[in-house]
């Protein structure tokens, strides 16, 4: 339990800007690949502030829209744009095409063009208006763990995109945090299959779940595959698109089927 503490603290650090005590850095070295197991659980925690706000806000009457739109808001800050970030270089490397060698140097290139500009204004418009849709048929509390849901499910499917590729550039930071084994990618994958379907149970239920966790399988498999063919493996950048367009996949599949719900 102690080394499942210590991995999930290490991981929180890494990939949000939450305070860890220094303690659990003691003995740490450069391989990020052990944590990567906890990234769902993680996730969980990361998001935490985010969810408080957003079932405060529900609570106090706010709308569904504007409620979303600050927890976003709030989840962006926490991470400091970590993913964004990643999703912007991509963006911009993938969509300059040409070789891989010219797509990797513009990923590298931290000025945001236009594929990386429109690519973030797309992932928190559809995430506000995911999660806003989910918000206004559902309780604020189902609408709070939806949130934290959608978050261990976007983690999870990151280590899996690590573990799935080598690293594009052998002097890359990629190289230098390792890789996850298949035993990792798994654990994380199964774990964060589970969390995920607990805490979305309340907001879409059983189906609802598994429905978002699929979408969030076949995002996952289609990039991996995209980022096989155009650079020939991840990058810090590739992992954290993940996070972004399966968070997207995830809220997507729990508000088309909480949608379905209220139809029918």
């Amino acid at each position: 339990m102690d080394g499942i503490v210590t991995e999930t603290a290490r991981a929180v650090a890494f990939l949000s800007r939450l305070p860890v005590p220094d303690r659990f850095f003691a003995g740490a070295d450069a391989d990020m690949t052990q944590s990567a197991r906890t990234y769902p659980l993680a996730g969980m925690v990361v998001a935490l502030p985010a969810a408080l706000l957003l079932f405060m806000l529900l609570f106090m009457g706010l709308p569904p829209l504007f409620a979303a739109g600050l927890a976003v808001t709030c989840q962006m800050l926490t991470t400091g744009g970590l993913h964004e970030d990643g999703l912007a270089d991509c963006a911009d490397g993938f969509g300059a095409g040409g070789e891989r060698e010219r797509i990797l140097a513009v990923m590298k290139d931290s000025t945001i063009g236009t594929f990386g500009g429109l690519a973030l204004i797309l992932s928190v418009v559809l995430r506000v208006a995911g999660l806003a849709t989910i918000a206004s048929a559902v309780n604020p509390l189902g609408a709070a763990l939806a949130l934290l849901s959608v978050s261990v499910a976007s983690r999870g499917a990151m280590v899996w995109h690590w573990h799935s590729l080598p690293a594009a550039r052998p002097d890359g930071v990629a190289v230098s945090i390792g890789r996850p084994d298949e035993k990792t990618a798994v654990f994380a994958a199964v774990s964060g299959a589970l969390l995920t379907a607990v805490l979305a149970f309340p907001a879409g239920g059983l189906a609802g779940a598994i429905t978002s966790l699929f979408l969030v399988a076949i995002v996952c498999s289609v990039f991996v595959r995209m980022t096989e063919g155009r650079i020939g493996g991840h990058t810090g950048d590739t992992i954290g698109a993940t996070q972004q367009i399966c968070e997207i996949a995830a809220l997507l599949g729990l508000a088309l089927w909480v949608q379905t719900t209220i139809s029918g």
